[in-house]
C-alpha cells in the first residue's frame, strides 16, 4: 500500500469536505420559482413591419423589459434571452401575474401629437402618422391628431407623482432629453396660440394607439414660447398603481418588436414550501433506509460508506450553490435520486473486494490489499455506469426547458459528487479503518470476509438462464406489445406543456368532489375541460386543464368553483401557447432519439458492437414499457416525465454495462467457453450488486413517491418502474440478445480493449 497515494487521497478528501462545508454555510441556495413562489413568463418576439426578430433586437427588448421590471419594484427579478427570439422573465413573489404580464409585454409606443380638431369616429393611421382616436376626457368623442411631434425615445425619466393640475390624485411626471425638450417646447408653444376652448389648444399623449391624456395649455403658457424646462405631467385620473405602471412603461421605452406571451407559470409560496419539505423528508428517509441496508449487508464498510454518503450530500449541495445553479422542484428529485445512485459505486467496489478476499489462497494479513484491488477492478464499471448517466443529464440540460434543466444540473452534479464520495472519501475512511489492529483481527466485521447469502447461493447453484434465451426474448416481446397496446388503446395523456393550453390548480376552502367540480366548470362554459381532484397536506386541490384560456375566463372558472368550495386560491397556473407546446413536444422526441444514439455511440466505443446493440435494444424496451405503463394508468406525460424517461435511459444502460463489463472480463479469462456459459456467469456474479444497488435507489424513490406529492409522485413512480424493468431487461433481454448475436458472429477473438492489469499489492493500475 503506497503511503504517499493514501496521504494524497486524504488531503484531497479533507480539502473537498472543508470547502464544501464553507460554501454550504456561507452561500445561500438560489431557489427556483416553483420552490420560492412567483411567476415565470416566456415572451416570443414577433415579426413587425418587415423586421425579423434576431439576437440583437431581442437583446434590446430585454433591456427595455429590465427597466420596466425594475420600475415595478420586483425583488431580484431574472431576465435572460433564450435563443434568438425569446426572453424568459422570472418574477419572485409575484402571485398575480396578469398586471405584470400586461406591463412588460406591451410595446409601449409613446408619441406626442398636436390636436387638429374633433371628429365623429376613429380613423386608421395615415402614412404621415396622423390619426383619429377616442378622447379620454369625453365619452363617444374623438380627436383628430396630427403627425407625431415627439416620441417616447426622447423621454429621459418617468415617475409617479401627485397631480399638480387638480391638486389631488396621481399623474406621471416626465423629463425630456435636451433635443426632445426643444421639440416639446415647440409643440406646446404652437398649441398655446389656439383660442381658449379650441381643440387645437390640446396636446395628445398616445400610448399604444390609445390617448392616455390630452391636456390643454393653461392661459399662463405664452403663445410661441410653450412649456420650458424639459418636463411635464401626464394626467388622466390615475390611481397610485396605474401611475406607477404607466411610468414603468414610459421609462422602459418602446420595445423594438412586439412580443407575445407563449408560456406563463405561477406558483404559490405554500406549494413551493410543501415541495421543499417533501423533498427534505424523502432525502432523510431514503438516506436512513439506505444507510441501514448497506450497513447490514457490508457491516463496517457499509457504515463507512454511509458516512461518505452524508458527506456526498454536503458536497453536492455546495457544488450547486457554488455554480449558482437554481434549485428547482425536479432538481430536488434529482438530488434525492442521486443519493440512491451514489450507492452504486460503493457496492461495485465492495463486491469486488469480497471477490478478491475470497479468491486469495490464504487469509490476507492486510485487508487493505483486497480492497485496493476491488477499487482498481471496479473502476471500469464505475466509469461506464456514470458516463451513461451523465449523457442523460447533459441531454436534459441541453434540450429541456424551465425547471427540468435544474434536474439535469442536479443529476450531473450528483453523479460527479458520488464518484468523489465513493472513490476518494470512502477509500480514505476504509484505508484508515482497515489499518487498525482491532479490525485486522476481526475480518468478519468488515463485511469483506463474508460472501453474502445471495452470492453463496449463486455459487452453489449458478443460474442457467441463457440456455432459454429465445424464451426470455419472446416474453420481453410480449410485455412490449402490452405496453404498445396501452399507447394505442388508451393513448398518452399529454400535459399542457406538450399540447398548449392552460392548467390551473386551485385550493378550495371546503372539499369539493370531482363530479361537482366538473359540473361547475362545465356550467361556467368549459364542458371539455379536464377536471381532477386531490388532497395534499390537508388541502383540497382541484386541477382544471383546458385549451387556451383568457384571464377573464379563468376568473369565471374560479368563481364557479367558489360557489361550492368557498374561498378559492390559485396554487399553480400554467399557460403554454400552442406553438410552444408543439416545439416542446418535438424537443422531447428529439431528446429521446439523441439519448439512444449517444448511448449507442458510447457503448460501441467501450464494448463490441453486438453488446452495444443489445444494451440499446434493452434500453429502448425499458423506455417503451414505462410509457406504456403511464398510458394504461392515464398519468400525465409532461416535461418532468421526460426527465424521468431520460433518467431511466441512463439507469438502464448503467445496469447493463456492469453486467457486460463482467462478460467482457470473463471472455478474456475463458476465451473458449460458450457464450451461454459466460452469460450465466456474468449475470450470477453481478446479481448481488444489481440487487443491492437497485434496493438503494428503491428506498429513496419510495420515500419520494410517498411524501413527494403531485408531480414528484408521478416522477418517482416512473423511475421505480424504470429501475424494475431495467434490472429485468438486463437479465432477460440484453444478455440473451447479446448471447444470440455473439453466437451468430462466431468464435472470433474479442475486439475489446485489453484491461490494464493491477500491480500486485498496491492496487495501482499499470
Amino acid at each position: 500500500m503506497s503511503r504517499r497515494a493514501t496521504a494524497w487521497r486524504a488531503l484531497i478528501a479533507f480539502a473537498v469536505v472543508a470547502v464544501s462545508l464553507f460554501l454550504a454555510l456561507t452561500t445561500p441556495a438560489r431557489l427556483g420559482l416553483d420552490l420560492s413562489g412567483g411567476t415565470r413568463i416566456v415572451l416570443q418576439a414577433q415579426e413587425a413591419q418587415g423586421r425579423t426578430p434576431d439576437a440583437e433586437s431581442t437583446d434590446r427588448a430585454l433591456e427595455v423589459l429590465r427597466q420596466r421590471v425594475d420600475a415595478l419594484g420586483v425583488a431580484e427579478p431574472q431576465l435572460v434571452r433564450s435563443g434568438s427570439d425569446r426572453i424568459v422573465v422570472e418574477l419572485p413573489g409575484v402571485q398575480d401575474p396578469r398586471e405584470a404580464a400586461e406591463v412588460i409585454g406591451r410595446t409601449a409606443q409613446l408619441t406626442f401629437h398636436p390636436v387638429k380638431g374633433e371628429a365623429r369616429k376613429a380613423a386608421p393611421q395615415a402614412e404621415d402618422g396622423s390619426r383619429t382616436l377616442a378622447d379620454p376626457d369625453r365619452p363617444d368623442a374623438f380627436l383628430e391628431l396630427g403627425p407625431p411631434a415627439l416620441t417616447g425615445e426622447g423621454v429621459s425619466d418617468a415617475r409617479p407623482d401627485f397631480d399638480a393640475t387638480s391638486g389631488e390624485g396621481w399623474a406621471v411626471a416626465l423629463s425630456f432629453e435636451k433635443k426632445a425638450a426643444g421639440a416639446w417646447t415647440k409643440l406646446t408653444g404652437e398649441a398655446a396660440c389656439a383660442a381658449p376652448g379650441d381643440p387645437g389648444r390640446r396636446v395628445a399623449i398616445v400610448l399604444d394607439d390609445r390617448v392616455v391624456s390630452a391636456p390643454g395649455m393653461r392661459e399662463t403658457v405664452p403663445c410661441g414660447t410653450g412649456i420650458t424646462g424639459g418636463s411635464t405631467q401626464i394626467t388622466g385620473g390615475f390611481d397610485a398603481e396605474g401611475a406607477r405602471e404607466l411610468a414603468a412603461l414610459v421609462k422602459g421605452g418602446a420595445l423594438p418588436l412586439p412580443v407575445d406571451i407563449v408560456e406563463q407559470s405561477t406558483v404559490g409560496p405554500s406549494l413551493g414550501a410543501d415541495a421543499i419539505r417533501a423533498g427534505a423528508w424523502a432525502a432523510l428517509i431514503g438516506l436512513a433506509c439506505t444507510a441501514v441496508f448497506i450497513t447490514a449487508v457490508y457491516r463496517l464498510l457499509g457504515l463507512l460508506a454511509t458516512i461518505a454518503l452524508s458527506l456526498y450530500g454536503l458536497i453536492s449541495y455546495a457544488a450547486i450553490v457554488a455554480l449558482g445553479a437554481t434549485l428547482t422542484m425536479p432538481g430536488i428529485a434529482g438530488f434525492v435520486l442521486a443519493v440512491g445512485m451514489a450507492v452504486d459505486a460503493n457496492v461495485l467496489v465492495f463486491e469486488r473486494a469480497r471477490e478478491e478476499y475470497g479468491q486469495a489462497s490464504r487469509r490476507p494479513k492486510d485487508l487493505r490489499r483486497p480492497l485496493a484491488r476491488g477499487f482498481a477492478k471496479a473502476w471500469s464499471a464505475v466509469l461506464d455506469s456514470n458516463v451513461t448517466t451523465l449523457i442523460a443529464a447533459g441531454l436534459l440540460f441541453a434540450l429541456a426547458t424551465g425547471p427540468v434543466k435544474g434536474f439535469g444540473v442536479t443529476l450531473a452534479v450528483g453523479v460527479l459528487a458520488s464518484m468523489v464520495s465513493a472513490l476518494v472519501i470512502t477509500r480514505v475512511l476504509a484505508d484508515w479503518a482497515l489499518g487498525r489492529g482491532l479490525v485486522r483481527r476481526r475480518p468478519q466485521a468488515t463485511g469483506m470476509a463474508g460472501k453474502g447469502r445471495l452470492r453463496t447461493r449463486l455459487e452453489q447453484r449458478p443460474p442457467r438462464l441463457m440456455r432459454s434465451s429465445g424464451r426470455w426474448l419472446l416474453l420481453s416481446g410480449g410485455l412490449l406489445l402490452v405496453a404498445l397496446a396501452g399507447v394505442g388503446v388508451r393513448g398518452l395523456e399529454l400535459g399542457v406543456e406538450f399540447t398548449g393550453g392552460r392548467q390551473t390548480q386551485y385550493a378550495t376552502e371546503r372539499p369539493v368532489d370531482a363530479e361537482t367540480a366538473r359540473a361547475a366548470v362545465s356550467a361556467a362554459g368549459f364542458p371539455e375541460a379536464v377536471v381532477q381532484r386531490a388532497d395534499q397536506d390537508g388541502a383540497s386541490l382541484v386541477t382544471v386543464r383546458t385549451g387556451p384560456l383568457e384571464d377573464a375566463e379563468e376568473r369565471r372558472v374560479r368563481a364557479a368553483l367558489a360557489e361550492h368550495g368557498g374561498e378559492v386560491t390559485v396554487e399553480r397556473d400554467d399557460l403554454v401557447g400552442p406553438s410552444l407546446g408543439a416545439e416542446l413536444r418535438d424537443k422531447a422526441v428529439l431528446a429521446l432519439a439523441v439519448a439512444v444514439g449517444a448511448q449507442l455511440i458510447y457503448l460501441t466505443v467501450r464494448f463490441r458492437g453486438t453488446l452495444a446493440l443489445a444494451a440499446v435494444v434493452a434500453m429502448a424496451q425499458d423506455v417503451l414499457l414505462v410509457v406504456g405503463l403511464f398510458a394504461w394508468l392515464g398519468k400525465p406525460v409532461d416535461s418532468v416525465f421526460l426527465a424521468a424517461l431520460l433518467t431511466v435511459v441512463g439507469y438502464s444502460v448503467n445496469d447493463t454495462v456492469v453486467v457486460f463489463d463482467r462478460l467482457r472480463e470473463l471472455r478474456r479469462l475463458r476465451p473458449g467457453a460458450p457464450w451461454e456459459t459466460l452469460g450465466d456467469l456474468a449475470v450470477g456474479q453481478t446479481l448481488p450488486r444489481t440487487v443491492n444497488t437497485g434496493l438503494g435507489a428503491v428506498f429513496v424513490l419510495l420515500a419520494l413517491a410517498l411524501s413527494g406529492g403531485g408531480t414528484l409522485t408521478d416522477f418517482a413512480v416512473a423511475l421505480l418502474a424504470g429501475i424494475t424493468v431495467g434490472i429485468a431487461s438486463t437479465i432477460f433481454t440484453a444478455m440473451p440478445l447479446a448471447v444470440r448475436l455473439e453466437r451468430r458472429r462466431g468464435p472470433a477473438a474479442s475486439t475489446d480493449r485489453p484491461r490494464k492489469r493491477v500491480r500486485e499489492g498496491t492496487g495501482a493500475v499499470v
